[in-house]
């Protein structure tokens, strides 16, 4: 008699151990071995078919990112505190640049309301059309506003180290219960712990995937964006395709229609000077990276 064919979606793994969510219930699963003989890897938020608690199919993904491994993701959510650390806005503007290649929504999230002023940060994004909220644990209304926009996605949040993503988590879940470690006097909020992937299943509905913290940033961990498909992840420059020449990068060039649009305020200085950047770092890619 053949085993019961069942699907559903891979929450967490843990070397190499998968937990799956299935209609009937978790299953702890390991995957076929033919996965690893064609050079793939289930990812945390996987649609996939399990028998007899072995993943024996990978459904299409509609995105994924390498590391972490997360696929299927609707949202990527961007923590950035006013202080302590201070906003770099060169990550997050690399990590919006990953986000709109992979087809993710990208949505910054200013904590530390209460210890510095995030106006900046509202006014840059959401001037070029992304969600920005700010949260102030005094105000649960701010976490109501962001809880809101998790129901019924898949997201991820990630920044960098001490930002206070995992009690940003509990705020917006409670039930979640995530450990933050030991509470650092100087600023009173939670240390990072996150260590493995993993999906955790809101209340509300939906998923939310607590990434580990971070110091640098090497986009190459989450994909390589070729320097002539730039310009397409940054969203303002877009509208501006009357640019002299074909094959303009839009860094420094006379009549560069993006650069007239900087000069007049229209595109934010810091916004081009992280795509600068980031064009210069992709022109330095190796084949082999390719």
């Amino acid at each position: 008699m053949s085993s019961t064919i069942k699907s559903g979606i891979i929450t967490k793994c843990v070397g190499g151990l998968y937990t799956v969510e299935t209609p009937d219930g978790i299953s702890e699963c390991k995957a076929r071995g033919i996965f690893r003989n064609r050079g793939i890897s289930p990812y945390v938020g996987d649609t996939v078919d399990i028998e007899s608690d072995v993943i024996t199919r990978i459904h299409d993904r509609k995105n994924c990112i390498i590391r972490p491994p997360l696929a299927n993701l609707d949202q990527l959510i961007f923590i950035v505190s006013t202080c302590s650390p201070s906003p770099n806005y060169l990550i997050l503007d690399k990590f919006i640049a990953i986000a709109e290649y992979k087809d993710i929504t990208p949505v910054v999230v200013v904590t530390k309301t209460d210890l510095g002023d995030g106006s900046e940060i509202k006014k840059i994004y959401r001037n070029i059309g992304i969600d920005v909220f700010e949260i102030d644990y005094g105000k649960p209304e701010t976490v109501e506003e962001l809880r809101e926009i998790l129901t019924g996605r898949i997201s991820a949040l990630t920044g960098n180290s001490g930002a206070g993503k995992s009690t940003l988590l509990n705020a917006v879940d409670p039930n979640l219960n995530i450990p933050t470690a030991e509470i650092s006097k100087k600023l009173g909020r939670g240390k990072h712990t996150t260590r493995h992937s993993q999906l955790y299943k809101l209340k509300d509905g939906g998923y939310i995937a607590d990434t580990a913290g971070f110091s640098t940033f090497d986009t190459n961990s989450y994909d390589i964006i070729r320097k002539e498909n730039l310009a397409d992840c940054f969203r303002e420059f877009r509208k501006y395709n009357g640019c002299r020449f074909r094959d303009c990068s839009h860094t420094c060039e006379k009549g560069c229609k993006v650069i007239e649009a900087l000069e007049c305020g229209e595109i934010s200085a810091s916004r081009h000077e992280s795509y600068c950047t980031m064009y210069n770092e992709a022109k330095q890619l190796k084949d082999w990276e390719l």
